[in-house]
C-alpha cells in the first residue's frame, strides 16, 4: 500500500513563495485502505547467508518495487507518446490532460 500511493497519491507541493502546502495529513494524499484494490500477498523467503541473523534490509521494500511497477502499468495502458510524461505521482488529472493532448 504504501509504494501504491507514492505512485498515485503522495506529493510535497510548495506555493510560488516556497511554502510548504502539503505540511499536515489534511493536505497530503496519503493512501486508505479503500483507495486500494484487494490483492492477495505471497512470500518467497530467502534467507540471507552474508550475516549470522539471515536477514536483509526492510522497513522501505514496499515503496522499491512497487511505485515503478504501477506507474509502468498506468504508461501501458495509455498510448505511448501520452505516457512519456507521466511523473509521480501520477493523478487522474494527470492521465486525463496526457489523454487530452
Amino acid at each position: 500500500m504504501q509504494g501504491i500511493g507514492q505512485a498515485v497519491r503522495e506529493a510535497v507541493i510548495y506555493d510560488q513563495a516556497g511554502q510548504l502546502m502539503s505540511g499536515s495529513l489534511m493536505d497530503y494524499g496519503v493512501p486508505r485502505a479503500a483507495d486500494i484494490p484487494f490483492m492477495e500477498v505471497l512470500h518467497h523467503e530467502v534467507v540471507c547467508t552474508t550475516n549470522p541473523l539471515g536477514v536483509k534490509g526492510a522497513g522501505e521494500s514496499g515503496t522499491t518495487a512497487a511505485p515503478c511497477a504501477v506507474v509502468n502499468a498506468i504508461a501501458d495502458a495509455l498510448p505511448p507518446e501520452q505516457a512519456a510524461g507521466l511523473n509521480m505521482p501520477v493523478t487522474p488529472e494527470q492521465i486525463w490532460q496526457a489523454l487530452r493532448s
